[in-house]
């Protein structure tokens, strides 16, 4: 296909303090065979150098700044806005700790039938391609909030999300169904758009042909565990009270089961993340990477 004829997809890279990742990242993105590509990186308030590495390595690439780093569904945002503005059909969102093959856009492209707003990609462990972390995505409890990953081909239905770690969205589909919520920090946030896309009467696929190599978790920084902890039970708290049934009950059972979990293995530490991630959902912001407890 020539690039007159291929739909414009831009590819949003989201950076924070990982440049060495991000360059293999946007390396593997370069060398893709889709003809009609471009490329932008956000950089989400690094306080490392990832700015002048990631310039000097891509001087041709348009490198967008946010001044503070406000999660993961901020700086994907702000990526987003500016390839809508660009006039992209579709807007692929890659996690900074992949590397995808060269013909990965090209598969998603293939996948992304009439009415599929959102197209995932089989993801493998980057330690160990011979195994899959996640077939597409996977689904998560309206009861509890519990949320399993598909390790194989599933029949995908109304609790089924894709993961944004490498994910196709169209443009029609972002214009009905909207942006990422920024409410959420990390995680999350991929289920969220999910269940809107699906509700605003889009079909989500995986193409099941694709196979993007997945770090996992190099975006949590240092202090990793009790950050997630934390994170993940203020965004958790934050989708069910959406999507819940009832949302106040699946709320308690999400928060009691990540207690009990940590109360089993003795650990105060996560028990307390837990109990802040309470605090900062009741707050009603999304949680950066403070210091303070």
């Amino acid at each position: 296909m020539s690039s007159e004829g291929a739909p414009l997809v831009v590819c949003v890279v989201v950076n924070w303090n990982g440049w060495r990742d991000t360059v293999a990242c946007v390396e593997s993105v370069a060398a893709q065979d889709y003809p009609s590509l471009q490329i932008l990186v956000v950089d989400n308030g690094s306080t490392d150098d990832s700015v002048q590495q990631i310039q000097a390595a891509f001087p041709q690439i348009e490198l967008l700044h946010a001044e503070q780093n406000r999660g993961f569904a901020a700086g994907s945002n702000v990526g987003i806005r500016c390839a809508l503005k660009r006039g992209a059909a579709f807007v692929w969102l890659l996690n900074n700790d992949t590397t995808a093959p060269s013909d990965t856009l090209s598969r998603l492209m293939d996948a992304a039938e009439e009415r599929v707003g959102m197209v995932g990609t089989v993801l493998r462990y980057m330690h160990d391609p011979t195994k899959i972390q996640a077939w597409g995505g996977g689904s998560v409890s309206r009861w509890s909030g519990f949320v399993r990953h598909f390790r194989a081909p599933e029949r995908l239905n109304e609790n089924s999300y894709l993961t944004f770690a490498s994910v196709l969205l169209r443009r029609e589909m972002l214009e009905t169904a909207g942006l990422l919520d920024e409410g959420y920090f990390m995680y999350f946030e991929d289920s969220d758009l999910s269940f809107r896309a699906r509700g605003a009467g889009w079909q989500i696929a995986v193409a099941a042909d694709t196979a993007v190599l997945h770090k996992e978790g190099g975006s949590a920084g240092s202090r990793k565990s009790t950050r997630v902890d934390r994170i993940v039970t203020a965004s958790g708290l934050r989708f069910l009270k959406r999507y819940g049934r009832p949302g106040a009950t699946a709320q308690v059972v999400f928060v009691l089961s990540r207690l009990g979990k940590r109360a089993v293995r003795g650990n105060l530490t996560g028990m307390g993340a837990v109990l802040r991630g309470v605090r900062d959902w009741r707050r009603g912001e999304p949680m950066a990477f403070r210091e303070e407890p």
